[in-house]
């Protein structure tokens, strides 16, 4: 169970809520709605913008493109075909920030939208009631 200051701190931002160790609550919620692909390409263009080594930044942006951006990608994210298009054509040779206009329309996206959802949720409101009995 979630730190009563973390479960709390949830609701104070979206910004909060993804800077916990405990985000994975948040990954469950949006297990429920099928969109859990949304956190985990932002988590992984996160992990990909601390990468300095050309080659590693390469490898790391084709896994990335392959797992979420490119068409019937086992993890599709939402974004529009001008964005997908742009990062396809960037692709070959990726620089650090390949992924952020998708990575900035997906963070738009969970805090307008899921981050809301997720705040009226059972597993939120479960959570709060636990933290709160400590």
């Amino acid at each position: 169970m979630a730190p009563v200051n973390d479960v709390m701190a949830w609701a104070e931002s979206f910004d909060h809520l993804l800077e916990c160790k405990s985000q994975l609550v948040f990954e469950d919620f949006l297990r429920t709605e099928y969109s859990e692909e949304n956190l985990l390409f932002w988590l992984a263009c996160e992990d990909y913008k601390k990468i300095t080594s050309v080659t590693e930044m390469t490898v790391a942006a084709r896994r990335i493109y392959a797992e979420f951006v490119q068409v019937d990608a086992p993890r599709q994210i939402n974004i529009d075909c001008v964005t997908r298009e742009e990062i396809s054509e960037n692709i070959s040779q990726p620089g650090p920030n390949c992924f952020d206009r998708a990575r900035k329309l997906i963070y738009g996206l969970m805090e307008n939208d899921c981050y809301p959802r997720f705040l009226k949720s059972e597993i939120y409101q479960a959570h709060l009631e636990q933290a709160e009995k400590q």
